[in-house]
């Protein structure tokens, strides 16, 4: 007898043709569902500025990881809805789920479920960070985990990452305020679920201020559950702004993290622009520089810019090309390039 494997690729299909199914029926789904998403992929030469040689790439995501989605809502009456959303990340260059076999082979992005009302919108499940949310609002590559010098010195490891934790929290209780006047807030918790131990949990609380053509954003975080050793966990803080001047959007953003025990403090710097030169193109500069206090060791200052024209041949499909420096003290240099695709679903 065979016993059947349920692998991704099935179950992502099993998901489509049961929401196909049940489309038909009036009170088997929400309100509003919706199906959407995005796929990208880029192609080029990597090299960090570290001892790994440089390498020819197909890669996932690229400006943006691929994922896809559902959610909807029902309306409860009173100007209340029950609301949910469920997002996987995926890898269009091998097909695999998640960005990385770590990630869980479910709902990777987000899977949560809350209320939403007059009174601002309550869920509980995994939720992308709002400090990520934030980071991306303050610099011209938005959330790329592969070309924003921004993120890459903040979160990816191969660059010396100085935030501790994911882009995602898992058992998040998360609580957004009704707008007041362009000003958001959204405050997390997550307990660590560690027995006789409730210190171990992450808290955040996050300003937005949108209004015209300014952004503003101030984020500030304790991360406990995702403590790397020996450290046990850290606070960040990041403040940044956006000003469209109509001619050119203006970046720039400061960011400081304090690690417990090891005292390791680190600073972030990053500035910078997209320029629209065409009817569908843009300029894309950012430049960051990373500077520590660590009393363990001599750390020098971490340089990483990118520059890249990214042109949209409709609302939902663009093309670009960027160019990475990198650049740790004492070490060589690094350059990547890269031309990448994206469309939106």
């Amino acid at each position: 007898m065979h016993t059947a494997r349920h692998t991704p690729a099935r179950c992502f299909v099993a998901i489509l043709i049961t929401c196909a199914g049940l489309a038909g029926t009036s009170d088997a789904l929400a309100d509003d569902v919706e199906f959407y998403g995005l796929i990208g992929s880029f192609v080029g030469s990597m090299k960090r500025s570290d001892d790994v040689p440089r390498a020819t790439v197909v890669g996932s995501g690229g400006l943006t990881t691929s994922w896809w989605g559902v959610r909807g809502s029902e309306d409860l009456g009173d100007g209340t809805k029950a609301i949910f959303e469920l997002e996987q990340w995926f890898q269009p260059d091998t097909g695999g789920a998640g960005r990385s076999p770590a990630d869980p082979s479910g709902f990777s992005r987000n899977g949560w479920v809350g209320l939403k009302g007059r009174y601002g919108q309550l869920t509980i499940g995994r939720h992308t960070s709002p400090y990520y949310v934030s980071m991306q609002l303050v610099n011209p590559f938005g959330s790329s985990v592969v070309f924003s010098p921004l993120v890459l010195q903040s979160y990816i490891t191969a660059f010396n990452n100085t935030v501790i934790g994911d882009t995602v929290w898992n058992n998040v209780v998360q609580y957004v305020a009704p707008d007041i006047g362009g000003l958001s807030t959204t405050v997390v918790y997550a307990p660590g679920e560690v027995a006789g131990n409730s210190s171990v949990r992450n808290v955040g609380i996050h300003f937005r201020y949108v209004h015209d053509n300014l952004t503003a954003v101030f984020s500030a975080q304790r991360n406990r559950t995702a403590a790397v050793a020996p450290s046990t966990g850290q606070d960040a803080y990041l403040a940044g702004v956006a000003y469209d001047m109509g001619w050119a959007k203006l970046y720039g953003s400061a960011q400081t993290t304090d690690n417990d025990v090891t005292d390791i403090r680190a600073r972030t710097w990053q500035l910078g622009t997209s320029v629209p030169v065409t009817k569908g193109g843009s300029i894309l500069a950012s430049w960051a520089r990373t500077t520590q206090d660590n009393p363990a060791m001599s750390v020098g200052t971490h340089d990483t810019a990118a520059l890249g024209y990214d042109y949209y041949l409709s609302k939902r499909t663009d093309v670009y090309v960027i160019y990475l420096y990198d650049h740790n003290e004492g070490r060589a240099s690094g350059n990547s390039y890269a031309l990448g695709l994206r469309h939106i679903f």
